[in-house]
């Protein structure tokens, strides 16, 4: 396993997971990058790596939108349909916008290595 395969991922033991580098930027403008397991949704990652602002208090079942973030719109078409309960939730919220997405309903997966992300302002 080369260096800069191991350095992407977390070695297992059975070779290397691939980890999509994520760049959250929080509402204080201040931005990081965070490595992100596939299959995690992007509430997990951001809530995992420290960021409290995201508050997510459902826990991820899609029924509050306390994990509200603003998605780069390169990335518009790598990311799930989004479902009407989703769209709905975010209809209830101050600060939506045509980038405007719930983490908790966006999987990880590899498309998504680069996404930029920027948490939400609180309502």
């Amino acid at each position: 396993m080369t260096s800069a395969t191991y350095q992407a991922g977390r070695n297992t033991g059975l070779g290397s997971i691939f980890m999509a580098k994520i760049t959250v930027i929080s509402r204080d403008g201040a931005g990081r990058e965070v490595e992100a397991e596939n299959g995690l949704s992007l509430m997990e990652v951001i809530r995992d790596n420290g960021f409290d602002e995201l508050l997510a208090l459902c826990g991820g079942c899609c029924s509050c939108a306390t994990c509200h973030i603003h998605v780069d719109p390169a990335f518009a078409d790598r990311l799930p349909k989004m479902s009407e309960d989703e769209n709905d939730l975010l209809d209830s919220t101050d600060h939506r916008n045509e980038t405007s997405r719930l983490s908790c309903q966006v999987p990880v997966t590899d498309a998504l290595d680069g996404l930029i992300v920027t948490i939400a302002p609180e309502d």
